[in-house]
């Protein structure tokens, strides 16, 4: 008590939370995350998986991993990838990030 000479509890006045508020805040805040988060996410998972489905072999791509290399066989789930003459790399079709235009590979 020495250092609270007077304790006041609150006015019975005080406002309260309209709960109707609280909900159209909740969705705005879904409606927020939905436009800037979820939707551009999907939005490239579905673009790569367009690209892997559309593999086919001579496509000159690049790995998550930065190799590059030349699709010489499509197996299932797997590309096998020509990365030098005569080494061939067998790697998830995933694995893919990109497809490059063609002779790209001769450039570099």
């Amino acid at each position: 008590m020495l250092f609270i000479s007077s304790a006041y509890a609150q006015s019975a006045g005080a406002p309260e939370a309209n709960p109707m508020f609280t909900l159209v805040m909740f969705g705005g805040l879904f409606v927020f995350f939905y436009f800037m988060l979820i939707r551009p996410q999907r939005k490239r998972q579905k673009e790569h998986a367009d690209l892997v489905e559309a593999l086919a072999k001579g496509d000159e791509v690049v790995m998550t991993s930065g190799m590059l290399g030349k699709v010489t066989k499509i197996d299932g789930g797997y590309v096998v990838i020509e990365v030098s003459n005569n080494l061939e790399l067998k790697f998830q079709k995933a694995a893919v990030h990109a497809v490059l235009p063609k002779g790209t590979i001769k450039a570099i």
